[in-house]
């Protein structure tokens, strides 16, 4: 399997501010425990690879 990088910059930058925003609902009270789902975008931007832009065959990667 290959793990090579195929989210790009602004990718990921949406990805971790989506992540961390549900994360933040969910902690405040505003969002059910389904906030927690924050925690795979959140993942994908860090690690900077998408397992569904794989089986898409999507690259978003300049490189």
């Amino acid at each position: 399997m290959n793990f090579a990088k195929n989210a790009g910059t602004i990718d990921r930058a949406v990805r971790a501010i989506v992540g961390i925003a549900l994360i933040a609902l969910t902690l405040t009270g505003h969002l059910g425990v389904w906030g927690w789902i924050g925690i795979v975008p959140l993942a994908t931007a860090l690690i900077g690879w998408c397992p569904a832009y794989t089986l898409f065959g999507l690259n978003t990667c300049k490189s």
